[in-house]
């Protein structure tokens, strides 16, 4: 529900370092990189956006809503992408691609990270994880960064360098970083999608030429390896996954010949799923459903539109249907299980506001209309 004036005092309160004059003005043009819609430790979602000068934050004000307190704004410069994602710690990291002109030549670009430790409170400063390459030419080539924290709460940042492998840097204990390494890979296309499994390990997927790269961990926080490539094609920019059993991903990809979303787990067929997704990611969520672990997804249309789906977890294969959820969106869909265990669909809306449809009591998936919050 939209946040009645009488509780700006109390989110004013609550977030230190906002602009509120700001925060008035900004509406989100889309959304972001990765999951966009969290959870945290006392059960609160939040759900995060961007302006052209900064981020956007909006928090429930109880768990479960119904009443969300933001737009919270954080001014971050001269960002081309950002990329969002959670550790099992609950803790939010931001990895920003920034690129900032200097007079005549290339532009600078940086890798730049921040973390909110907690629901609802101040985003760190932004600090710079710098770039693999020194050559300014090949710095400006630069990729968009991706992330995963495995379950130790070490980040893994994962970006595409100006010769189209793929570069690691990643925490080491006690908080500092290591250097970047280059962890191979040809004509990546990015951002790759990656996994943090709850065995510890982080894997990562990325199309290229015709094919698919995986690189994989033996062990958590261990090196990485580069596993067989897969010869499927995949649309640049629709990659996403999910952890779907102890240790094993499935990914989800928009195939360039039929249009239409496909699932895979390495070592299996690639299971065709339909829709007509609009060149982003798939939202992809287990939750429990009747009793019965099922996988919901979600995608935009070419139209602007929000499809929702279920099936039973690894169970594809078995069919599923699109149906409309009565939703417009200007950028990828989001879901999130709240602290009810309701599945939770997050949209940016063509008027740039945050529009939330939560699970009703009824059987399956049916959903609430949404509400403006």
């Amino acid at each position: 529900m939209r946040t009645r004036s009488g509780r700006g005092a109390a989110r004013e309160r609550a977030v230190g370092g906002t602009d509120r004059t700001a925060t008035g003005r900004y509406a989100a043009p889309g959304t972001l990189l990765g999951r966009w819609l969290v959870r945290g430790k006392d059960g609160r979602l939040a759900a995060y956006a961007r302006t052209d000068a900064g981020l956007l934050r909006w928090t429930e004000i109880r768990p479960g809503g119904p009443d969300w307190a933001g737009p919270d704004f954080f001014p971050v410069a001269n960002l081309t992408d950002l990329w969002v994602t959670q550790g099992a710690d609950t803790y939010v990291h931001f990895l920003g691609r920034r690129e900032v002109r200097q007079g005549e030549g290339p532009s600078a670009v940086d890798v730049v990270h921040a973390i909110q430790y907690q629901s609802g409170r101040p985003v760190t400063e932004w600090r710079s994880l710098g770039n693999p390459h020194k050559e300014r030419e090949k710095a400006a080539r630069l990729g968009i960064p991706a992330a995963a924290v495995s379950s130790s709460g070490i980040v893994h940042v994962f970006v595409r360098n100006a010769g189209g492998g793929l570069m690691l840097r990643r925490e080491l204990p006690g908080g500092k970083w290591g250097p970047w390494t280059d962890i191979q890979g040809s004509l990546v296309q990015d951002p790759p999608a990656v996994v943090a499994h709850s065995s510890g390990r982080v894997e990562a997927m990325a199309g290229g030429q015709d094919l698919i790269m995986r690189w994989v961990q033996d062990q958590p926080d261990g090196e990485f390896r580069r596993a067989l490539n897969i010869p499927v094609a995949v649309t640049r920019g629709t990659a996403a996954v999910l952890e779907t059993a102890p240790d094993r991903a499935t990914y989800y990809w928009t195939d360039p010949a039929t249009g239409g979303i496909v699932a895979h787990r390495p070592g299996s067929w690639v299971i065709p799923l339909g829709g007509a997704p609009a060149g982003a990611p798939v939202a992809v969520l287990r939750a429990v459903l009747d009793g019965y672990d099922c996988t919901v997804l979600a995608h935009r249309d070419a139209e602007g539109q929000i499809l929702l789906a279920v099936c039973g977890t690894e169970q594809e294969q078995s069919g599923l249907w699109w149906s409309p959820a009565g939703e417009r969106s200007v950028g990828a869909p989001a879901l999130e299980i709240d602290a009810y265990g309701r599945v939770v669909l997050a949209v940016i809306g063509e008027d740039g506001g945050l529009h939330i449809a939560r699970q009703t009591d009824e059987g399956g998936l049916a959903m609430a209309p949404s509400v403006r919050v």
